[in-house]
């Protein structure tokens, strides 16, 4: 067996309770290795096309990857992966809560979920057996209150009341930490199933054990002192976003109009850092603890990640901090998207001002936003249409220019109009307006350390790939994205602070070879043939460790690019097609600033060099070559796989 896993899935139809495990093809691991990439896979071999994604027919799959539970710094991370009851794509989103580790010491590297229980109920999981358990007393709690009710020393995911009124951006929690993106947990809602429970003892085995605690040890060394891990990250949080962005024009305000905002400080990491941070806390086992801890009512809670105090804050024209604070408490106890939500607040407030919602909420204006957080988390008055998401909201009342979504995801806290790689991204992300699932190119264009010319196309489409397609090969190895921060080295970093002349080359090297990086991912693996250097990417090392399998550079590009071909395969077979890798309007055609002729997504310009880099057709279709050179076709579940499943309970 390959280090890492532990060699059993675990199925349960709640439909008839039929629970079984058996083992999945060592191809598949060794093509997919774990979290989103498995659970593509996954995805794709065991739901029928075009099934409703609330219908008992959909599949809701939990992954981990080798490295989850074997030790290794921010990597104790699992995945969420089902058919999205927003967009209708496929959804894959990725938490870093104690779940993944349980399920592993329970036994098991996956979980799959069918069918739907006549009464809500939750999964209780561990070694010795499984169950299904009744949750009429969990029905109704919020996502804090049902973990508290649930058997302590074990690893949890639960839904809150918008789960259970299927909220269509309803999200899974695992401890403080949100799998929150698609409606992950409208489909655990559509299924009775309140919650997942899992414990056990068992260790993860890693294939080469002294090799593999000193990859750990020098990547704990190299996370020290980077300075974006090492540093930024543990003393302001994601939250050191909102400055950056302000200064960029990536900031979101009054509903994506602008891309700056006048009292961006007072809803930014060094204020939240001086005003109201308790300590500084973490996802499971992560060193970096890039966390929050804040004071509500006497109470110490979480704060707020980027993401919310953007979509909260500055989308809204709200610059009360502790109002935010407020706001994403209450959401993640209701169990719902903050993303998601923030955008959704927005539409409607502009479609107030231009007469097409007849609404109390209003730019600027906090009376009613609590309120009407708890009339979509239970669907009532105007909240049932908010809880559709922004796609339905406009395509009910009107402003579809200024919906601000993409493939009905609303997009995330990054104005594309500064930083138009990221635009590109939004669009071509196969879960919708995601700028996980778009590489996260605005590191390299607005708030990284070292960043290119971010209205610029040249070399944008080669950037996107080589983010998109790296990230999406870390993360299947269990590890958090912030990890790649470590891509660029610290000395580098120290270099181009230090020398204008080495900053203006390192930027026109990134700037304008990033198309010869775009084009040199499409080749085959075997021509780079180099191994993925340690100091730059100390998560692939560790992996080969713990799994006993090599990576060159060549084979983790081609993970990667695996990866995202097998999301496209799935969204294409559910009728998306080319045309759906769009933006709003206001994102494409309006100009951000009137002084500035460059800030609007020229989206058409780079669309035909990303496809081209894919190995995909003018219209965004995989080619045969390509899927052929990635193996796509081996490594599927057989057929007979769950009919020739061992019962374990």
């Amino acid at each position: 067996m390959i280090g890492g896993y532990m060699g059993k899935v675990l199925q349960v139809d709640l439909s008839t309770g039929k629970i079984e495990s058996y083992a999945l093809p060592e191809r598949m691991l060794e093509l997919y290795v774990g979290n989103k990439g498995l659970g593509a896979r996954l995805l794709y071999d065991l739901l029928p096309p075009m099934t409703d994604p609330l219908s008992e027919k959909n599949v809701f799959i939990v992954t981990t990857a080798p490295l989850t539970g074997a030790g290794a710094p921010s990597s104790n991370r699992f995945n969420i992966t089902t058919k999205s009851p927003l967009t209708g794509t496929i959804v894959n989103s990725n938490c870093g809560g104690n779940f993944g580790v349980f399920l592993k010491r329970a036994g098991y590297d996956a979980l799959i979920i069918t069918g739907k229980a006549g009464r809500p109920v939750y999964l209780k999981i561990d070694e010795e057996a499984v169950s299904i358990e009744d949750a009429g007393e969990l029905w109704g709690l919020d996502t804090e209150k049902t973990q508290d009710k649930l058997p302590a020393k074990t690893g949890k995911i639960v839904i809150g009341p918008a789960g259970e009124n299927l909220v269509k951006y309803a999200a899974v929690f695992s401890q403080d930490r949100a799998a929150g993106r698609g409606g992950v947990g409208t489909v655990m809602g559509s299924k009775n199933l309140k919650a997942v429970v899992a414990g056990g003892k068992q260790r993860v085995r890693v294939a080469r054990e002294e090799k593999f605690r000193k990859a750990v040890k020098g990547w704990r060394e190299l996370s020290r002192e980077h300075p974006a891990t090492g540093e930024e990250l543990p003393r302001y949080g994601t939250a050191i976003f909102v400055n950056k962005c302000d200064a960029t024009f990536t900031l979101p305000t009054k509903n994506f109009l602008l891309g700056t905002y006048e009292h961006a400080d007072d809803v930014s990491g060094e204020t939240l850092a001086e005003k109201h941070l308790i300590k500084n806390i973490g996802c499971y086992g992560c060193p970096v603890a890039c966390g929050r801890q804040v004071q509500l009512g006497g109470q110490n809670i979480k704060g707020p990640e980027y993401e919310t105090l953007g979509l909260l804050g500055p989308n809204l024209l709200n610059n009360d901090l502790k109002a935010i604070i407020e706001l994403n408490y209450q959401a993640d106890l209701l169990g719902m998207d903050t993303i998601s939500l923030g955008n959704t607040l927005g539409f409607v407030m502009e479609a107030k001002e231009k007469g097409l919602i007849k609404t109390d909420l209003s730019f600027g204006n906090l009376d009613r936003l609590s309120k009407m957080i708890d009339d979509i988390a239970y669907r009532r008055g105007l909240g049932d249409d908010l809880a559709e998401g922004v796609r339905s909201l406009s395509q009910k009342y009107g402003g579809e220019e200024f919906a601000i979504h993409v493939k009905g995801l609303e997009i995330a806290s990054y104005e594309p109009r500064g930083a138009v790689a990221q635009g590109l991204g939004y669009a071509i992300g196969s879960r919708g307006g995601c700028h996980i699932a778009a590489g996260y190119p605005i590191y390299l264009e607005a708030n990284g350390p070292i960043t290119v010319n971010p209205l610029a196309t040249t070399g944008k489409p080669g950037l996107v790939v080589l983010n998109q397609t790296t990230m999406e090969a870390v993360s299947t190895m269990g590890c958090c994205i912030f990890s790649v921060y470590m891509f660029l080295p610290k000395v580098l970093l120290e270099l181009n602070a230090r020398s204008r002349l080495v900053s203006k080359i390192v930027r026109s090297t990134l700037l304008y070879g990033g198309n010869l990086v775009g084009r040199a991912i499409s080749w085959p693996a075997w021509t780079l043939p180099v191994p993925a250097p340690f100091f730059m990417l100390p998560q692939v090392q560790t992996h080969m460790h713990c799994t006993g399998k090599r990576y060159t550079l060549g084979k983790l590009m081609e993970l990667g690019k695996r990866v995202v071909s097998m999301d496209r395969l799935f969204n294409m077979r559910e009728g998306l097609t080319g045309a759906d890798d769009t933006l709003p309007k206001r994102l494409t055609d309006d100009l951000q600033r009137r002084e500035e002729p460059g800030s609007k997504v020229p989206l058409a310009k780079m669309l035909p060099k990303y496809y081209s880099f894919r190995g995909w057709s003018s219209d965004g279709v995989p080619r045969k070559k390509t899927l052929k050179s990635l193996q796509i076709e081996e490594g599927a579940m057989p057929p007979q796989a769950a009919s020739e499943a061992t019962v374990t309970a």
